[in-house]
């Protein structure tokens, strides 16, 4: 099992996806829905808890891979004493209720041995399936609902509770194999063609991509990034999940280990953004449905996050069976932090929905008036101590972050009254967005430091006031805003990366110790974009895109002195990051810029 986060592709079908290690297996991948059971979890322990496996019997001499320009289709190419094959991972797009994984073994040179081993376990590896075998080149598991249906062209048996195959891929010729998910009370579904939906998968792809605007020199990165972004949307709702995993660890043996299969409203912004000026604009529609239907209800009951298709219990429990990676315990699925209030969230939502009406993105009464709702709940908490963007679980505080983005909801209301024609109590916004400001900068900026910091009366340090500026809160010229910047710069550096705290100064209720949060790295490039520093900003953005693995992915954090990656892999925030960055780099009035300069009347009014 590899044993790097960065060793590992993705390929997904728009409802589910999967991992695929560098020496050509799958090690994790969740059926039918991003939120349900695994039957591949070795990714979080040993081989027996679920893996498929195609590679060369002997060890190979040189192993490289690569995605088809603008697919997600991935090609592993095993270089071999006796010849050389490619394996070919790909999931067509999902037919009703089944899931497809096809997997092509190419002879590319000569005869190459090859071997294939499948465990499959249900319930994130606890669960031993019953495998029958109706057929001669067909291998079926059944556990309670669930079922799995392998089909190939080649001799395989059970060997101590696992499915082994030997063949030989010979130059020029291909050999298929499809696993195919399906419910167990319904007869087996047909599996595609596999050279067929190879053909139709690519032509999806290469058509959506053709789509995207492009970003200059940084255009092949953002399409990357934009398709990492597609292959974690559900397709039956438009939300975007985080990451398509759970309980890879911040810090390797810790336990800063959550659950990112699930949607969080503050990703909803920065993503609509992100969408939009690349041009995704159906992507970006179906995205806001997702979000006014998931934050329907009574707005005290609003959640930070929710389930694929809003479902808001996400109850969080630990799995003792699973080792976890490299032995970081404990594995979790669910996630206690939407029980959490976080109050950026409101103006996340408020960000979301103006960025919508300015890209004449269809409008609903009923959206407006929710949101008038949302503005009448934050005029009575956003007072109140919060667990903030980071969801401490060390106790509440007055994060200035939170309140700057209350500030926001009401700033962005107020701008869809001016400039859009709808209806509301604009003057009384007008108060409240003037307290909120006065209150932020009177408790949120310590004197001493020339900085704003993380939590009144702290004087701890802060990524997220990056966004400062970002957001219009006050303008880049701002000495107050100057004075966060460099002190960001001059504390929360390491190794030219930007850490989200120091987690040794901050009582979040965690062990201390974690990598740099990728998004705050981004941040800072889009602050140096703002202050005119464009060397600076290209230098912070190209070293960003080292940190890549081969194939462009990044998770959330990155380790500098371990040099790999951390944390959920991939990452979609990470990737929005990446390329609302690009776009601000490689545009004259840059999506940053016109946002700062919008927003300055708004300051000056406060």
């Amino acid at each position: 099992m590899s044993s790097r986060v960065e060793d590992y592709g993705l390929i997904g079908d728009f409802e589910t996806a999967a991992l695929v290690s560098r020496e050509g297996s799958i090690d994790w991948l969740c059926w039918p829905r991003f939120d349900s059971d695994a039957c591949f979890a070795a990714l979080l322990g040993a081989r027996e808890h679920g893996r498929w496996q195609i590679a060369p019997l002997e060890p190979s001499t040189r192993i490289t891979r690569r995605y088809r320009p603008d697919t997600l289709i991935l090609e592993t190419r095993f270089e071999c004493a006796d010849g050389a094959v490619t394996l070919i991972d790909f999931m067509p797009a999902r037919e009703e209720r089944n899931s497809n994984i096809v997997r092509l073994v190419r002879g590319e040179r000569g005869r190459v041995p090859m071997s294939m081993e499948l465990v499959l376990r249900f319930g994130y590896g606890a669960i031993v399936p019953w495998v029958t075998r109706p057929e001669d080149d067909t291998l079926r598991a059944i556990a309670g609902p669930d079922m799995v249906v392998l089909r190939a062209p080649i001799a395989f048996h059970g060997e101590n509770f696992t499915t082994v195959g030997e063949f030989e891929a010979v130059a020029g010729e291909t050999t298929p194999f499809v696993l195919t998910y399906g419910p167990s009370h319904l007869p087996p579904s047909p599996s595609p063609d596999p050279a067929a939906a190879l053909e139709e998968t690519e032509r999806f792809w290469t058509g959506w991509a053709d789509k995207g605007e492009t970003a200059g020199r940084w255009s092949e990165d953002v399409t990357r990034s934009l398709i990492t972004l597609k292959a974690l949307s559900y397709a039956p709702t438009g939300a975007i999940v985080a990451a398509p995993t759970t309980s890879l660890p911040e810090r390797l043996g810790g336990k800063r280990n959550w659950d990112y299969r699930f949607c969080w409203l503050r990703d909803a912004a920065r993503t609509l953004l992100a969408l939009m000026d690349a041009g995704y604009y159906d992507e970006a529609q179906t995205w806001r449905e997702w979000l006014l239907r998931a934050a329907a209800g009574a707005p005290e009951q609003m959640q930070i996050m929710y389930g694929v298709a809003g479902e808001r219990r996400l109850t969080e429990w630990e799995l003792p069976w699973l080792p976890g990676y490299e032995n970081s315990g404990p594995v979790r699925v669910g996630n206690d932090a939407h029980r959490q209030l976080q109050l950026d969230v409101y103006g996340e939502l408020m960000e979301a929905l103006d960025q919508g009406r300015q890209h004449r993105l269809d409008a609903t009464e009923s959206g407006w008036a929710l949101q008038l709702k949302l503005l009448e709940h934050l005029e009575e908490v956003w007072r109140k101590p919060d667990e903030s963007i980071w969801e401490v679980r060390g106790g509440a505080r007055h994060f200035t972050f939170s309140k700057v983005m209350a500030w926001v909801a009401f700033d962005r209301a107020i701008h869809g009254v001016e400039h859009h024609g709808l209806k509301g109590p604009v003057e009384h916004w007008r108060e409240l967005r003037a307290e909120i400001h006065a209150d932020v900068c009177r408790r949120g900026f310590d004197r001493t430091l020339g900085s704003f910091v993380q939590s009144y009366r702290s004087q701890s340090l802060d990524a997220s006031l990056l966004l400062i500026p970002l957001v219009g809160f006050l303008p880049i010229e701002d000495a107050r805003v100057a004075g966060t910047i460099a002190a960001i710069e001059q504390n929360l550096i390491v190794d030219g990366l930007v850490l989200r705290y120091r987690t040794r100064e901050t009582a979040d209720g965690l062990p201390p110790g974690e990598g740099a949060f990728l998004a705050c790295s981004f941040w800072l490039v889009d602050a140096y974009v703002l202050q005119g520093r464009m060397a600076e900003a290209r230098a912070l953005f190209e070293h960003l895109l080292t940190l890549r693995n081969d194939l462009g992915l990044l998770s959330e954090e990155y380790d500098p002195n371990e040099r790999r990656q951390l944390g959920n892999f991939p990452q979609a925030f990470s990737h929005v990051a990446l390329v609302i960055s690009a776009f601000n780099l490689s545009r004259a009035h840059t999506p940053a810029d016109k946002l700062s300069r919008r927003r300055k009347s708004a300051e000056a009014s406060a």
